[in-house]
């Protein structure tokens, strides 16, 4: 090399050296000193954010509970001795007849039962070995003389391809089942197997040619044995329940339908819950635009609307038919919250509120048998869940059971501020819950970039008042990076608002939440002056991804950084058990596919934008990204694209790989959304 060339590779070095000193002294100093790798590492590899879990057991009589067999009276909280007839009953074994003396057992996916006594097994199925079945959800039936079960049947499912880890130069590939939007789904049957006769029948069930889906299957109470049956359509448009008698006909109890769903895919409304012996039966259904309980009798005859209001349940919790009362979570005032209330099962539809007025933030309760007594667990977004058992009735605290003490101390040092949980009013009828956490060093008097972390789709909420919600661990970190960062719930997210704002998104998933995210950080932006809107990134993972890639794409103006992580840029691509709910399918929905595809709008991007999948992935496969990685390609758009090997749709697997994934996110942010107040 002559003298010329070594100056220049000299001073080349020399420049990159400097700049990347210069690089290293502009990063925040919790990147540069590792205190954010440190957090993280605490989040993810140690589980310090991770509240200490708590069991404990109910005594039949409610008189008490034992933790780790060491018993306590529900009175007073202190330790006792119970009498023998009260101590905790064993763990059910739903293999085990109830009577005690047989056993069914698989052996080569065939159902067999052994007698206890003799040691004598019988064969009770007989599977078609060119077929891919599979048999589950085995249910005795109380007398002991019949199995229930469900075959599902996945011949007719397409398969694909995968590689899979071994030798580097000849990977091994396996075939996997995918039942793609508008293609064959699993074939359902419900069987009954008479034991002693060793008879299976399948139960008349109307099975169209597009297919159906089960909720739940299980045996009625009462003792008529008669089993009971959900069915779900294939779009969840339309449910029944059944009773089946051990003969095999059926009768129709309950039915439903709906032009978007009646069950989304988070289930809330799916199931039952029996009373009186089996007389009546309590149904969660959204029929007059709330989530409601509605009490039926067993011939299916609607005796009564328990819940009257405009307001919905969040979820069940449990009947005390000796008080007369049907306890839920409900919270009327507040999407981001959850409360426990009860109303009369006699049908006068009295609401009464059981969590204090004066403790916000997210209540459960796990139960005594009689309903009168509860571990009552509370937790808020910035500070962690603290157990305690109560009195039901007046909410009277016996004792504190688990404080979680280290882990509230933990919450000190990393909650700087109170996080902020705001309404942003994008229109008259609009008003959606948001939340903002503040960097450490908060200066109101400057503007701090915005860092989104979207989800937006109608399987989850963001924006809870829960500790851990929202991926709030990491955007805490993160925040102390110098960044505001923020979530949103838009219309079509599951929130407690009513069946219109759920379904406000039918037929198209991405065009709406991308407008009303959007407006959402202008309205923010107008609230708060430190909101500096130059400087906005945005991120999401699985449907959050999705609209992630549609901001990116269709507010080129609004968000300047995007990371998505594994997406579904086009969703005819995707699974038909979610997106079938939403949007139907391509054949029935043309139009709202193509409005709801990233892809299709590719051409829109101008800021940076990295996407992150996993090469196993089995739901977003990563052949969904591809076409849209070469599609950006075409366009001749410059983005960066990171592919963890082998990992599925959490991105888990490996040692490392969650922390790692965290860092790459939070790197990308800081080379290409300045941090800090100007």
């Amino acid at each position: 090399m002559n003298q010329n060339k070594q100056q220049l590779v000299s001073a080349a070095i020399y420049l990159f050296c400097g700049m990347a000193s210069l690089y290293a002294q502009q990063m925040p100093q919790p990147w540069v000193d590792g205190t954010t790798l440190d957090q993280l590492k605490a989040v993810y590899d140690r589980g310090e954010y991770q509240p200490k879990p708590f069991s404990a057991q109910w005594l039949p009589d409610s008189t008490g509970y034992s933790i780790r067999q060491t018993y306590y009276d529900v009175q007073t909280g202190e330790p006792f001795d119970p009498q023998p007839q009260v101590q905790s009953a064993a763990p059910a074994r739903p293999m085990v007849s109830p009577d005690g003396t047989q056993r069914l057992e698989f052996r080569d996916g065939d159902v067999f039962v052994r007698n206890l006594e003799s040691n004598q097994v019988t064969q009770l199925t007989h599977r078609d070995a060119d077929r891919d079945v599979s048999l589950q959800n085995l249910r005795w039936s109380p007398d002991g003389k019949f199995v229930a079960l469900i075959e599902t049947d996945h011949t007719d499912v397409r398969m694909r391809s995968m590689l899979v880890p071994g030798d580097p130069s000849f990977p091994g590939v396996r075939e996997q089942r995918f039942a793609r939007i508008g293609e064959n789904i699993p074939a359902l049957k419900v069987g009954l197997i008479n034991v002693e006769a060793g008879d299976l029948q399948w139960l008349p069930i109307e099975s169209p040619d597009e297919g159906f889906y089960l909720g739940l299957v299980e045996w009625a109470e009462g003792d008529s044995g008669e089993l009971f049956v959900e069915r779900l359509s294939r779009s969840r448009d339309v449910r029944e329940f059944f009773l089946a008698s051990t003969d095999g006909t059926m009768k129709r109890i309950f039915h439903e339908t709906d032009p978007a769903w009646v069950v989304a895919s988070q289930g809330k409304n799916s199931g039952l819950m029996w009373l009186r012996d089996g007389k009546a039966f309590i149904v969660i259904s959204e029929k007059d635009g709330w989530r409601h309980a509605y009490l039926y009798s067993r011939e299916g005859e609607e005796l009564s609307l328990l819940t009257p209001g405009n307001y919905d349940i969040i979820d069940r919790a449990v009947v005390d038919e000796a008080g007369g009362w049907y306890y839920f979570y409900a919270s009327p005032e507040d999407g981001t919250e959850k409360y426990l209330h009860r109303v009369p099962l006699d049908g006068t539809g009295t609401l009464e509120r059981i969590t204090p007025a004066d403790q916000p933030g997210t209540h459960d309760y796990d139960f005594s048998p009689d309903a009168k007594w509860a571990f009552h667990t509370v937790s808020t977004f910035d500070s962690p869940p603290i157990v305690e058992l109560i009195e039901v009735e007046g909410h009277r605290t016996v004792k504190v059971v688990e404080a979680n003490e280290q882990l509230h101390q933990l919450a000190k040092s990393v909650v700087h501020h109170p996080t902020e949980f705001l309404q942003l009013k994008i229109a008259e009828d609009i008003s959606m819950d948001a939340w903002l956490i503040k960097p450490k060093d908060f200066d109101e008097t400057k503007k701090y970039p915005v860092f989104i972390y979207v989800y937006g789709e109608p399987h989850a909420q963001t924006v809870l008042n829960s500790w851990g919600a929202g991926q709030s661990h990491f955007l805490r970190a993160v925040a102390d990076l110098g960044y505001l960062t923020l979530s949103i719930d838009n219309r079509g997210t599951p929130c407690p608002k009513g069946a219109a704002w759920r379904r406000s998104i039918f037929g198209s998933l991405g065009p709406l939440s991308t407008e009303e995210q959007a407006a959402g950080l202008k309205e923010l932006g107008r609230m708060r002056s430190f909101v500096d809107l130059s400087r906005v990134g945005i991120w999401g993972w699985s449907g959050g991804g999705s609209n992630t890639l549609n901001a990116m794409f269709r507010k080129p103006d609004d968000y300047h950084v995007g990371i998505a992580v594994v997406p579904k840029p086009q969703p005819h691509l995707y699974n038909a058990w979610f997106q079938e709910i939403f949007m139907r399918t391509p054949e029935a929905n043309p139009e709202g596919y193509k409005k709801s595809a990233p892809i299709n709008f590719a051409d829109g991007l101008k800021g940076k934008l990295l996407i992150i999948t996993g090469s196993g992935e089995t739901n977003t496969h990563i052949q969904i990204i591809e076409g849209l990685v070469d599609r950006l390609v075409e366009l001749g758009k410059l983005f960066d694209y990171m592919v963890y090997p082998n990992r599925d749709h959490g991105l888990r697997e490996g040692k490392g790989t969650v922390v790692h994934v965290r860092m790459l996110i939070a790197r990308y942010l800081l080379q290409n959304l300045p941090p800090g107040p100007r």
